[in-house]
């Protein structure tokens, strides 16, 4: 998503948020630090807390709270994003609540925690969670330059979920184009060796190009090889066979923009395969601390 104007509403919702946050913050843990007019109202508990914890304060739980529940959010993205018709505002909405909330996370979560990582438990659950917004933040800086670079470097584009179909279809049509030149070669037209010099080509170069897998080193991948190797076809061949040279340049040429676009693709998105299961990890595990902390709370007030 393409970080433009539309998104200074969120920034400043995020900076008036985060703002409100920190002096809540002081006012709760350090109050010497305001003047008596931000003081935090007596419900809230000691202002410092006697037991000199945070996440365990009315406030440090409020922080925790709404961080969890921006944490629950966040993943129904992916929910939202497979039911498109449901009326709860459009995909792209969500999208930027996504990103501005969960970078609302951050003093919340700093807030909670008191910028202590704690024990082992929530020093790993500190980790997951650097992971989580680390991945975010290099999603969004590859969105901001990567479909600019795909633009700039591809001639055209092709709907990616149906590639694979197409780079069948294109095998396909070469091993059908075959079977001609094939034919004018078996018929023994010994005065043209073009069916011979095409056929070889095909057998060798052609068909293994396209029957590669994406990322396959071939010289037909690079665009000024392959010029070179269908120029040098021309030279070798009769006139008349330059139609169908053409026609195999053109198919390894869709071939290279597929692969190429395929390859932007994984860099474009490929942060979501740590993203999202480190999101869910980061929900359960938060929910777990969340369960084992009001338990305490509980037992200690008896």
């Amino acid at each position: 998503m393409k970080i433009d104007r539309s998104h200074f509403p969120w920034l400043l919702f995020i900076l008036l948020c985060g703002s409100v946050s920190g002096v809540l913050y002081l006012a709760n843990f350090y109050p010497t630090l305001l003047p008596e007019s931000l003081r935090l109202p007596s419900y809230l508990g000691e202002a410092p807390p006697l037991r000199h914890t945070y996440g365990g304060t009315p406030l440090g739980l409020i922080f925790g709270s709404l961080a969890f529940l921006i944490f629950i959010f966040g993943v129904a993205l992916g929910i939202r994003k497979k039911r498109r018709r449901w009326p709860i505002g459009n995909v792209h909405f969500w999208l930027k609540a996504h990103v501005w909330l969960t970078i609302l996370t951050i003093p919340l979560v700093a807030f909670h925690c008191g910028f202590h990582s704690g024990g082992p438990f929530t020093t790993v659950l500190m980790w997951l969670y650097g992971l989580v917004m680390g991945t975010g933040f290099l999603g969004i800086i590859l969105q901001q330059f990567m479909p600019a670079i795909m633009r700039k470097s591809l001639p055209r584009e092709f709907i990616f979920e149906q590639i694979p179909y197409l780079r069948a279809q294109l095998l396909k049509s070469a091993v059908l184009f075959r079977g001609p030149i094939a034919e004018a070669l078996a018929n023994g037209l010994d005065q043209d060796p073009s069916p011979k010099i095409l056929c070889a080509f095909l057998d060798e170069e052609c068909l293994p190009y396209l029957r590669a897998k994406p990322g396959t080193r071939s010289v037909l991948g690079d665009p000024v090889s392959a010029a070179d190797i269908f120029r040098d076809l021309k030279v070798n061949v009769e006139p008349h066979w330059w139609s169908r040279i053409e026609k195999m340049e053109l198919w390894c040429e869709e071939r290279r923009i597929m692969d190429a676009q395929t390859k932007y693709h994984h860099w474009l998105h490929g942060w979501l395969v740590v993203h999202i299961p480190a999101s869910l990890a980061l929900l359960f595990l938060t929910a777990w601390h969340a369960w084992v902390g009001i338990q305490f709370l509980l037992t200690a007030s008896l």
